[in-house]
């Protein structure tokens, strides 16, 4: 009876062996925390342990039994349960290392001439006659108006070249790309600050909240963002708080993944708001640079939604200020997105405004219309389908680009 008593002892600790390992091989190269809900409580939240990656301590000895040969589990030694960092990813997997963000936009300029060529084109056409006259002045208000300028802007345009004529009838090729330029750069708004806020401070991390619609980019842009910020050298967290689109937190998750960084998850259709929390609260323990949240694409028409992401933000704001709001617009959208941008204004304090898929539209333009109305700056850009096409705003630069 000894003998059979010792062998169960040893295939039971054999068990517990094998449980460990297979956790060890699980956890390493992994970069997420997952959250999981409660069954009983429905809203309280359990952020799992790292993985081990130290080998269990010995199993004490197993008392003597008498009169039974079953192993009670009770007594089978359980290892204390240890606070460990994330696991190192796993041997030969090496993380990509981003370009950073700085000149990334002039990197990019003849993607974006190439999108926007019509419009420098057709104006430095116009401006380039002998004479203007009221028919050519009316063309290139058309011309700018279906960019969407906006007739503001397009007014003012007008009226600075205007006074000019007399200039622009003896001008070189050169000379009128220039003048071009410097009015464009005019209406870009180059006085507004354009400073991201992603820096520590405090001793907290920037916190970033990122919203918008379905369908302008949002959760790729939250990864190129977070690209961006590892190739610039700052340690980053990613918060999936759009838990009612299947995909989102698991294509945030391969952003994160791509670039080394930690990703905190919830399950699908839970609560945003407590995700949100606990990416704050996981970078706060962490030391991270910046902790940047995605949120869940809503309907700007729907009202309910749009308090839900109020209700994230004032959550999250539990652990201090929201450092930056980034409202994520598709270009292409023209004057619509205008219309979004106000509405999502409403709801929250929007710092900064992201342009997305700029690189496959005539309708530049767009970057003027958010900034007069709104009063928010345009701080990035997407210029492409590419890890790496997303860029800081630079109005001259953009403006050359527009030229051509």
């Amino acid at each position: 009876m000894e003998f059979v008593e010792y062998v169960l002892i040893a295939v039971a600790i054999l068990v517990v062996g094998l449980v460990s390992a297979v956790g060890l091989l699980v956890g390493r190269g992994r970069r997420t925390t997952r959250l999981d809900d409660d069954a009983a409580a429905g809203t309280t939240l359990t952020r799992p342990r790292p993985p081990q990656t130290t080998p269990p301590p010995a199993p004490a000895p197993a008392p003597e039994r008498t009169g039974s040969t079953a192993v009670d589990p009770a007594d089978l030694p359980v290892a204390e349960p240890v606070e460990l960092p994330p696991a190192e990813p796993e041997p030969g997997l090496v993380f990509e290392t981003p370009p950073p963000s700085a000149g990334r936009l002039v990197r990019l300029r003849s993607r974006l001439a190439r999108s926007q060529s019509s419009l420098g084109r057709g104006l430095l056409t116009v401006l380039g006659r002998e004479k203007l006259t009221e028919d050519d002045w009316e063309e290139i208000e058309e011309t700018l108006l279906a960019a969407d300028i906006g007739v503001a802007a397009t007014t003012q345009i007008v009226s600075r070249l205007r006074t000019q004529s007399m200039v622009l009838a003896t001008a070189t090729g050169e000379d009128l790309r220039q003048l071009l330029v410097r009015e464009l750069t005019a209406v870009l708004g180059p006085d507004l600050d354009r400073t991201l806020h992603t820096d520590r401070h405090d001793g907290r991390p920037a916190v970033v909240l990122v919203v918008g619609v379905n369908g302008a980019g949002k959760t790729t842009t939250v990864g190129k963002i977070a690209r961006s910020l590892v190739g610039d050298g700052k340690t980053v967290l990613l918060g999936a708080a759009d838990t009612f689109r299947a995909a989102a937190a698991d294509q945030l998750e391969t952003w994160g993944e791509r670039v080394g960084v930690l990703t905190v998850r919830g399950r699908e259709g839970g609560d945003p708001a407590a995700v949100a929390f606990e990416a704050v609260r996981t970078g706060t323990e962490g030391e991270v640079d910046t902790v940047l949240v995605d949120t869940a694409g809503r309907l700007h028409t729907k009202s309910g939604l749009m308090d839900e992401l109020g209700k994230v933000k004032r959550v999250v704001e539990k652990h201090g200020p929201v450092d930056e709001v980034l409202l994520v617009l598709d270009a292409t959208t023209g004057q619509n997105g205008v219309v979004q941008a106000r509405v999502f204004t409403e709801a929250v304090h929007v710092t900064g405004v992201v342009l997305t898929k700029l690189d496959g539209t005539a309708k530049g333009g767009i970057v003027v219309s958010v900034q007069r109305e709104l009063g928010i700056p345009v701080k990035l850009i997407g210029l492409g389908e590419g890890p790496d096409d997303l860029a800081p705003f630079e109005p001259e630069a953009f403006a050359e680009a527009i030229v051509g």
